[in-house]
């Protein structure tokens, strides 16, 4: 099952990377932001919870289409770029196996555990 999530991700990856050709943008700007998105990552530096939760925020596929379709209605290019960019980033996590957080632990994604267990 976990390589069929893989290769869905893989497939939403690659659309994204369709979609963000047709912006027109620079390729050098997408390569420079794809991991903007790990600053969430700074939540955990308080604990675990205000981890998960700003973790959650900055990769959740929701919030990366809405402001994708937010750009794309508006004709802000560069909120529709920075929402195909969450989404990419998004989905090239899921490849790798880091899901969604709980808020007990780092290693608990809604994907399952990563890394290796303590005993």
């Amino acid at each position: 099952m976990k390589f069929l999530i893989k290769i869905e991700e893989a497939g939403m990856l690659m659309l994204a990377s369709f979609a963000y050709a047709n912006t027109g943008l620079p390729w050098w700007m997408f390569a420079a932001l794809f991991l903007a998105p790990d600053i969430g990552l700074l939540g955990y530096l308080v604990n675990a919870r205000t981890g998960a939760i700003t973790y959650n925020l900055f990769h959740h596929k929701g919030i990366a289409i809405l402001a994708w379709l937010a750009g794309m209605l508006s004709g802000t290019l560069y909120l529709e770029a920075a929402g195909i960019i969450l989404f990419a980033h998004s989905s090239f996590d899921r490849i790798l196996g880091y899901g969604l957080k709980y808020s007990d632990q780092f290693q608990h994604t809604h994907l399952g555990f990563i890394g290796r267990m303590k005993n």
